[in-house]
């Protein structure tokens, strides 16, 4: 139970002025971030629950295909990027890059495929030392021209990027498309995958060919995609051409354009980075080969983001149950305070996570607008007309239905939901 009598945060009455986009909005004034400057987001106690809820979720899935967890270093060796021809700034454009006191410059990461080729050069010699699935939750550094969207685009950010080394073409295709299922899991797991395609996508920087996109739809999305939803996959604006729907099996007149916000993407890499750095393995027949590679990411705060676009309402942020700060946002009124905390105690004992509203100060009016700016899924009500009725208001945040139940009743209620 956390008291909101001992928040440090505090709701706003308005959303901040410089801010344009509405999940940015919607999390300062409800007192999930701090905006430090352009671009850059500190994650207050309500934010950070959401964030390491995201994080459980998708270490689990990536956990399930075999992922290995490892945390790299922010801090980067020129030499090595300089080996695959990214540290030049007109190759890559967005880095931060710092002097050192004793003399030369380190960068401060964007991505991790140069370090951890490198650092498997000391690991990997033999056929029987593969396949692997590497991955970590990591802070990047982008130095973007133009900071915006909220925090779906922004300086400083973390990222789950996982790495796959395999043998053969054979062996990455079978895993990449393991991806793509556990991808499409994340979504689905975070309330978004009805509305996310996989799409296919130009390779940019990091590859050549195509890749593979997650757009989730949303008119406040950067990207615009052609979507075929019987098939359930998409096609980037970025490539849309009759040569590439045909390579894709795609009709024109099957397609529907829509907005999206781009929430992971996955990428073949081949060889590239595996023939620079060095990481071969000896096969079966004693034969050297260069390690075949694959590069998958998912932003947490962008897919935080795009859930607060996709479901806000007039009122506030809508919080899917399986990312919510808390199960349940209790609102005591008229000093039923003794009789809130019983049912809370009860809640807790069987499993659910309250977020109780005792603040003795604020009027009831004020309590409701909070809760619904703030988004949990149930509302419990406990007043002098709730005591004496022996029940409880709940009320549920997405379709506002209410209901007078028992606290044993509202129990079992909020628990199926989270079931």
């Amino acid at each position: 139970m956390q008291r909101m009598s001992q928040l440090f945060t505090k709701t706003r009455r308005e959303p901040p002025k410089d801010e344009q986009s509405r999940n940015a909005e919607l999390l300062i004034q409800a007192g999930f971030l701090h905006k430090e400057m352009a671009g850059v987001y500190t994650y207050l106690p309500l934010g950070l629950r959401v964030f390491k809820k995201i994080e459980h979720i998708i270490r689990e899935e990536m956990n399930n295909i075999g992922g290995q967890e490892v945390l790299l270093t922010t801090l980067q060796d020129p030499t090595l990027w300089q080996k695959s021809g990214r540290w030049d700034d007109a190759v890559v454009d967005n880095w931060f890059k710092s002097k050192l006191a004793s003399g030369g410059e380190v960068g401060i990461a964007n991505t991790h495929e140069e370090p951890l080729t490198a650092l498997l050069t000391h690991f990997v010699s033999s056929y029987k030392d593969l396949p692997l699935y590497i991955y970590q939750f990591q802070t990047k550094f982008r130095n973007e021209l133009r900071a915006k969207s909220g925090i779906m685009r922004t300086r400083e950010f973390v990222m789950k990027d996982l790495y796959s080394f395999s043998r053969s073409e054979e062996e990455f295709k079978q895993f990449y498309e393991q991806c793509a299922e556990a991808y499409m899991k994340i979504f689905q797991r975070v309330g978004l995958g009805d509305i996310t395609y996989r799409t296919c996508a130009a390779g940019g920087s990091f590859t050549t060919g195509f890749t593979d996109e997650f757009q989730t739809l949303n008119k406040a999305g950067e990207d615009t995609i052609y979507v075929d939803k019987e098939k359930k996959i998409a096609i980037n604006k970025e490539i849309y051409t009759d040569e590439n729907l045909s390579k894709l099996g795609l009709r024109k007149d099957a397609l529907v354009e829509e907005k999206s916000i781009e929430v992971g993407n996955i990428f073949p890499l081949g060889m590239k980075y595996a023939e620079v750095m060095g990481l071969h393995f000896r096969d079966e027949g004693g034969n050297e080969k260069p390690v075949i590679m694959g590069s998958y990411g998912i932003g947490l705060g962008r897919l935080l983001g795009t859930t607060v676009e996709v479901f806000a309402d007039d009122k506030g942020i809508v919080w899917p149950a399986s990312i919510a700060p808390y199960d349940a946002h209790m609102v005591v009124l008229d000093g039923k305070d003794e009789e809130a905390k019983e049912i809370i105690q009860n809640m807790e004992r069987g499993g659910v996570e309250v977020l109780y509203d005792d603040r003795p100060d604020v009027s009831a009016g004020e309590k409701f607008a909070d809760a619904d700016l703030i988004g949990i899924p149930w509302r419990i009500v406990v007043s002098k007309r709730t005591v004496e009725k022996g029940v409880v208001e709940l009320r549920n945040r997405s379709d506002g239905e209410v209901n007078m139940l028992s606290g044993s009743e509202a129990l079992l209620r909020v628990m199926n939901s989270n079931a």
